[in-house]
């Protein structure tokens, strides 16, 4: 039996430990050659000297599966171009791009520095960035050379970006702009056969075990419900051909449940036909407040 993702090349960021490695795991298992990211980084962003992405290789080699590793800085443009070019230089192609690299430095948004907003800023959302431009240039020139390839992009959003999380303003933020990458991104790519998606996973992982320790637990009849790898067959179906139809969509994994967000869509509205008296923007908007469904939650709230 052909697998899901048989003759299909791969990058999987941050895929040195957690989520990414799950995942990496994942595409692997389903036929996918994988370039193995991992920048080697503590859960601060700091330099630990590790090379995870090495044993993530040699766990896919050990299987039967192909894999390659890069300790790219997913956020440095150059070394994102560099890591692409490595796919296709290495195995022939690209056909799919998992961002999935981060970390967090979780403050209350007046204790948060400069440095640290700069810095979970800079690797969620440029690293993101990044190698979807680079990746999306070497689409669009296959395409323009009649070589359109049935590319897939799987961004990571979160939880906190879509709802917000109580100390982790920078990471929420950082999230949403995530969310609002994907939606772009997948109008405009489509042309070039490419579809664009984004997970909000939810598991333990370095990032999570210290903010949410009792939720991590997460075992319950055997079935451990926190596993990172729960998120994986999920991210393994929206990179293969089958889901040539599903893009600019948003999906949240917690355990066996999977939710498609809907998003920020246009409400309720009150059209004067004329400027705005600021007297009387109080009660029109507060009729527009009571016609409206109450907000998610936010985390921690």
């Amino acid at each position: 039996m052909k697998k899901l993702l048989e003759g299909r090349i791969a990058i999987v960021t941050g895929a040195g430990r957690g989520i990414g490695r799950a995942h990496a795991l994942e595409l692997a298992a389903q036929g996918a050659a994988v370039v193995v990211n991992d920048f080697g980084v503590s859960l601060a962003g700091e330099g630990s000297g590790e090379s995870p992405a090495d044993a993530v290789v040699a766990e896919i080699e050990a299987a039967g599966g192909q894999a390659v590793a890069n300790g790219a800085d997913v956020a440095d443009f150059a070394a994102a171009e560099a890591m692409v070019r490595q796919a296709v230089d290495t195995f022939g192609g690209l056909d799919i791009l998992v961002n999935n690299a981060g970390f967090v430095r979780d403050r209350m948004l007046v204790n948060t520095s400069e440095e640290e907003w700069d810095a979970v800023i800079r690797v969620h959302l440029k690293g993101h960035f990044a190698p979807l431009r680079h990746a999306g240039a070497y689409w669009r020139a296959e395409a323009k050379e009649g070589r359109q390839r049935a590319a897939r992009v799987i961004n990571t959003s979160s939880g906190a970006g879509l709802q917000g999380s109580v100390g982790q303003a920078t990471y929420s933020a950082a999230k949403a702009g995530i969310a609002g990458l994907t939606l772009v991104a997948a109008q405009e790519m489509g042309r070039y056969g490419v579809t664009v998606n984004a997970i909000a996973p939810v598991a333990r992982t370095r990032m999570t075990e210290g903010a949410f320790p009792e939720m991590m637990a997460g075992v319950e009849g055997g079935f451990d419900a926190m596993d990172p790898a729960n998120n994986s067959p999920i991210v393994a179906w929206l990179a293969s051909e089958e889901a040539a139809d599903v893009t600019g969509r948003i999906i949240e994994i917690e355990g066996g449940r999977i939710t498609l967000e809907t998003g920020w869509r246009h409400g309720h509205a009150d059209d004067k036909g004329a400027r705005w008296e600021a007297a009387e923007v109080g009660p029109a908007l507060r009729k527009l407040i009571a016609q409206a469904p109450d907000p998610e939650p936010v985390y921690g709230a």
